[in-house]
C-alpha cells in the first residue's frame, strides 16, 4: 500500500509539472493573442458601451451633500453575501446603506447547504446564531450512489468543536435571520429600492442611484460601493467583463413524509445523464435537485418535465426515496435555477468592489458558494480593520488588488473542485471518461486519507489547492492501475492515455481561469504584501 501511494505521489507530481508547463504555454498564446487584437480595459469599446448603460454621472442635477457623504459603504443587495457583510462591517463601527429590491423572505431551492468552513466563518463572523431557531438541520458528509453501490463519506471534524457541522436549511429563513441582525445594529439602514445605476464622478464610484417603492429616484453616496445582487446582477458589467457559463439547470423538488438512507448527510446519486442531489432542509423535508445538462429543460407547462422525471430519473433514485419522489412530482410544485459558473476576473475601480455571486460563481454540485462568501466576507473585513478613513478612493483602490489575491486560497479550492467534479460525475460515452467516473466512485470509496482528503477539501476545511490537485491526478492514475491490472493490453494502454489527458483537459483550463499564479503562488504577487494607506 506504502508502494502503491508512493507511486500515485510521483506520478502526480509529474503530471501536476507537465501541466503547469502547458498552462503557461497556454497563456503566453493567449495573451498575445489579446494584444494582438487590443482588447483590454482601455480600448475595449464593446464594454466601455455596456459599461455606460449601468454607470451615470454623479454630478448631473444633482448637489452632493456638503460635509461628505453620511454613509460609509452603500451595499447593494442583501442576500446571504450582502446581509453578513452590512453586519459584519456595521459592527466595526461604519455607517451601512444596504439596499435590497425585495426584502420579503427569499424562496430559493440552492443556497441551501452551508459546508462546515463555511459555518466556521459564520462563528468568526458572529453570525452563528442565524441557523438557530430555523429548523436547520445537521450534515455531518456525503453518501455516495453509484450502480446500486453506495459509500458514505465523513466531513473531518475530530479536531473541532461538536457544534462545528455543516448545515443545511430554508434559504430565505436563514437570509432573514441575516437581515435582522443586520438591522439591529443602529448604524446600518436596510432599505428596499432598486438600484439602477452606479454613480462616477472622474472616473471614481461615488454611490449609487435607485428607486424606491414608492417610485422616487434617489442618490446615495458613499466612498465605497459593494455590489452584491446575486448571481443575475445587472451592476457587474461595469466592474468586470463577466464570462458566463450555464453547464446545466437544476430541477428542485420538496420531498415529504420519507427519510433518508443515511440521516444527517448529503445524498449524490451518480445518475445518468448527470448527478441528482437530496440533503434536507428542515425536520420534515428533504431537498432534491435533478441536474440537467445543457441552458434548456423540458417545458412544466405542457407536462414534458413531469414525465422526464418519472421515466428517466425515478428508476435511478435510491428506493427508501422513489415513492416520495414520485408524490413530490405529482404535487406539481416544480422549480428550475439554471447553474451558472463564472470565475473572478474584476477590473478594479476605484470607489467600487464585487462581492458573492455577482462577482463569482461556481456549479452548486458541492455547495461551496455561502462558504466563498463568507470567507471573502472574513478577507475584506480584517483589510478594512485598520482605515479610518475610506474617502481616498486611488489608495484604497490600490490596497483593494490584495482582496483578489487573499481569497484565491478558499475560493479556487472550491471553484476549482466544484467544476471538475461536475464534469468527472456526468455521465459520458467516451470509455475513458466513464473510467474516470468509476475510479472517482472507488478511490473515495478506499476510505483513509483517499476520503477524508477530497472532503477536506470539498467542506472547506482544507483550503488548499496543490491538495486538490494532488488528489485528482490520484484518481486518475489510480484509474490508470484498474486498466492496467493484470494485463495491460494495447486497448487498455491507450484509455489510460486517454484517461490521463482527459483529466488534464477538465482542471487545466479551470486552473487557468482561476489564475496560476495567484492560485499556487500568491505570494509572489505584489498586492499580496500591499500595506494599508497612510492616513
Amino acid at each position: 500500500m506504502a508502494v502503491m501511494v508512493d507511486n500515485y505521489v510521483a506520478g502526480t507530481l509529474l503530471a501536476f509539472l507537465l501541466g503547469f508547463v502547458v498552462v503557461y504555454i497556454l497563456r503566453r498564446k493567449t495573451t498575445a493573442e489579446k494584444d494582438e487584437r487590443g482588447e483590454g480595459r482601455a480600448e475595449g469599446g464593446g464594454f466601455d458601451e455596456i459599461r455606460n448603460d449601468c454607470v451615470r454621472s454623479s454630478t448631473d442635477g444633482e448637489v452632493r451633500p456638503e460635509g461628505g457623504p453620511e454613509t460609509d459603504v452603500v451595499i447593494v443587495g442583501a442576500g446571504v453575501a450582502g446581509a453578513a457583510l452590512a453586519h459584519t462591517l456595521g459592527k466595526e463601527g461604519r455607517r451601512v446603506h444596504v439596499i435590497e429590491r425585495d426584502l420579503t423572505e427569499p424562496d430559493r431551492i440552492v443556497g441551501e447547504l452551508l459546508q462546515p468552513g463555511g459555518y466556521l466563518k459564520l462563528i468568526e463572523l458572529g453570525l452563528q446564531d442565524c441557523v438557530e431557531e430555523i429548523d436547520a438541520q445537521r450534515v455531518l458528509g456525503y453518501a455516495l450512489f453509484k450502480d446500486g453501490r453506495n459509500t458514505r463519506l465523513s466531513y473531518p471534524l475530530e479536531k473541532f468543536h461538536s457544534d462545528v457541522a455543516g448545515r443545511s436549511f430554508h434559504n430565505g429563513r436563514f437570509i432573514q435571520r441575516m437581515r435582522d441582525k443586520a438591522a439591529t445594529l443602529p448604524n446600518v439602514r436596510l432599505e428596499q429600492g432598486t438600484v439602477t445605476s452606479l454613480l462616477e464622478e472622474n472616473g471614481i464610484i461615488k454611490g449609487v442611484q435607485y428607486k424606491t417603492k414608492t417610485g422616487e429616484e434617489i442618490r446615495s453616496y458613499a466612498p465605497l460601493t459593494i455590489v452584491c445582487d446575486g448571481c443575475f446582477s445587472n451592476l457587474r458589467r461595469s466592474l468586470c467583463k463577466p464570462m458566463v457559463d450555464v453547464p446545466s439547470c437544476f430541477v428542485g423538488l420538496v420531498l415529504e413524509n420519507c427519510n433518508l438512507p443515511f440521516p444527517n448527510h448529503g445524498h449524490v446519486i451518480l445518475a445518468d445523464p448527470s448527478p441528482i442531489l437530496f440533503y434536507p432542509i428542515s425536520s420534515t423535508e428533504i431537498r432534491c435537485l435533478v441536474d440537467v445538462p445543457g441552458k434548456k429543460i423540458p417545458s412544466i407547462a405542457n407536462g414534458e418535465l413531469a414525465n422526464y422525471l418519472k421515466t428517466a430519473v425515478a428508476p435511478q433514485v435510491p428506493p427508501e426515496l422513489h415513492k416520495a419522489f414520485l408524490a413530490a412530482i405529482d404535487k406539481g410544485n416544480i422549480r428550475t435555477m439554471p447553474n451558472r459558473s463564472m470565475p473572478a476576473a474584476p477590473y478594479p475601480t476605484p470607489g467600487a468592489l464585487l462581492m458573492g455571486d455577482a462577482f463569482n460563481m461556481r456549479h452548486p454540485l458541492t455547495g461551496g458558494g455561502m462558504t466563498v462568501a463568507l470567507s471573502d466576507i472574513v478577507v475584506l473585513r480584517d483589510l478594512l480593520k485598520p482605515l479610518r478613513d475610506l474617502n481616498d478612493s486611488a489608495s484604497l483602490c490600490k490596497y483593494l488588488e490584495s482582496f483578489y489575491t487573499l481569497r484565491k486560497p478558499v475560493a479556487s479550492t472550491i471553484n476549482t473542485l466544484a467544476g471538475a467534479l461536475y464534469k468527472v460525475f456526468c455521465a459520458s460515452p467516451d470509455q475513458a471518461r466513464k473510467e474516470m467516473r468509476e475510479a472517482c466512485f472507488d478511490y473515495l470509496s478506499l476510505g483513509g486519507v483517499c476520503s477524508t482528503g477530497p472532503v477536506a477539501l470539498l467542506s472547506g476545511l482544507n483550503p488548499r489547492p496543490l491538495s486538490l490537485v494532488l488528489h485528482f491526478f490520484a484518481v486518475a492514475i489510480y484509474g490508470v492501475g484498474r486498466l492496467l491490472i493484470p494485463f495491460p493490453s494495447p486497448k487498455r494502454l491507450w484509455i489510460g492515455a486517454r484517461l490521463i489527458s482527459g483529466a488534464s483537459g477538465i482542471i487545466f483550463p479551470i486552473i487557468k481561469a482561476e489564475g496560476v499564479r495567484q492560485m499556487f503562488f500568491p505570494a509572489t504577487v505584489p498586492a499580496y504584501y500591499r500595506a494599508p494607506p497612510v492616513e
